[in-house]
């Protein structure tokens, strides 16, 4: 029997970060590659090539599948997405098709609960405070006391897939994990291990508040100054979602006042900061340029999500990963 007939098509750079020879040799033995690697522009000089592609395996840089690229496009079934979220892909009319859309964003979820993790801890003993105190002295500062990671409290604003998965990691520490989500089961948030609270209680009560909320219209600027001003005295704010989620000059106003704040912000907005923003010179901030999520070798997991995928599809089992149009309207 004929495979079916599949093109990737996304960026040039992220086609080899994304699909390593490993998962390209498993996608052979699924689908007939018939193209060289396509992107969103050479697809839309040339679209007579979409004309017999059922299956796309695409990922960052994918194109965007409107009614016009859906004409060249006539027997498009699948759409396999190596990467997070699709908004920038799909449209009314790919869910109108009825097009299989699926998405590796839970394995970009996994470095990005990662690194929270990992600052999580660093923050509690004060890491990077002491670090930098001794960079710019030029010796080892008093030991001020820090939280630890015993008996402290640890709040985190949103319970998806990575704030979920960063409270499975925590029940390994002697912390005491809070959280703000209107919208978890209790039950749910009971089975974590996990307090609700209100978002005020989460930054008056916390050693460390890390956010985990999507971008949504709903959510711009949820966090305020006044939650940067309720924090305990030497709190830590880590934020690896997005910057539009938080009112940054309130908070940059807040950290200005109060040096005994600390900020750890892998994403900001603008993302890169503006030249002259404040974030590059306050002492109590850390920026990361996005690295929470996946990056080099970590992308070939996503690859792999996929082709998993892929499999499943063919083989007509049930789907992971599937994103339904309800479903991309709330990723990030």
């Amino acid at each position: 029997m004929a495979l079916p007939k599949a093109l990737f098509v996304l960026n040039e750079g992220s086609y080899s970060l994304i699909y390593g020879p490993k998962e390209r040799a498993a996608i052979d033995e699924m689908v007939e590659i018939y193209a060289l690697p396509q992107t969103a522009a050479s697809v839309k000089e040339n679209p007579s090539l979409l004309a017999d592609v059922k299956v796309i395996f695409s990922g960052w840089g994918a194109p965007k599948m409107d009614a016009e690229f859906l004409a060249a496009a006539p027997n498009l079934k699948a759409v396999f997405y190596g990467a997070g979220s699709v908004k920038g892909m799909v449209t009314d009319d790919l869910w109108n098709r009825g097009i299989v859309v699926t998405s590796s964003w839970g394995a970009n979820a996994i470095p990005v609960i990662e690194y929270t993790l990992s600052q999580i801890l660093f923050s509690l003993k004060h890491g990077w405070q002491f670090a930098l105190t001794i960079k710019r002295d030029g010796k080892y500062p008093r030991k001020d006391p820090v939280p630890g990671a015993y008996g402290s409290t640890v709040a985190l604003i949103s319970l998806g897939m990575i704030g979920r998965g960063v409270c499975e990691h925590l029940k390994r520490f002697d912390v005491n994990v809070i959280a703000y989500d209107p919208f978890i089961d209790p039950q749910a948030a009971a089975d974590l291990g996990v307090e609700l609270v209100s978002l005020d209680e989460a930054f008056a009560r916390a050693d460390v508040v890390s956010l985990h909320t999507p971008w949504l219209k709903e959510t711009e600027k949820m966090i305020k100054g006044e939650h940067f001003r309720a924090m305990k005295e030497g709190a830590t704010f880590i934020n690896t979602a997005r910057g539009a989620v938080v009112d940054e000059p309130a908070m940059i106003e807040v950290l200005a006042a109060r040096p005994d704040l600390f900020a750890l912000l892998d994403v900001t907005y603008p993302e890169p900061p503006a030249p002259d923003s404040p974030l590059y010179t306050l002492p109590n901030v850390i920026l990361t340029p996005h690295i929470a999520g996946s990056m080099n070798n970590e992308c070939r997991r996503m690859g792999q999500y996929a082709v998993d995928e892929c499999r499943r599809y063919l083989n007509g089992e049930p789907l992971q990963w599937q994103v339904t149009r309800e479903l991309a309207a709330k990723l990030a």
